[in-house]
């Protein structure tokens, strides 16, 4: 088996997808565990880390949640549903 570099983007992605799918299990619990986790990441990460909770994994959980009708004041944190409204505000939807 080759070494694999796994990158902070990938890492992201997976950590979406781990959310995304305790949501569609109905483990709300869970969902806001990683919502949580992911809160504390943007907070006190660094910018590179800001910059891909933000762009990779707010933008992952919350197409989803949107998709299914989810949603998505319940559940994000307060930070997380700021970076949400900016990237909702700045596709002018």
């Amino acid at each position: 088996m080759k070494n694999q570099v796994i990158t902070i983007y990938k890492q992201a992605e997976r950590f979406a997808e781990i959310t995304k799918k305790a949501i569609s299990a109905g483990n709300i619990a869970r969902a806001k565990k990683c919502l949580a986790h992911a809160e504390y990441l943007f907070n006190s990460g660094s910018n590179e880390t800001k910059s891909v909770i933000s762009n990779i994994y707010v933008f992952s959980v919350s197409s989803f949640m949107e998709l299914r009708h989810c949603s998505i004041s319940n559940l994000f944190p307060k930070n997380l549903k700021l970076e949400y409204n900016k990237q909702i505000n700045s596709l002018g939807v």
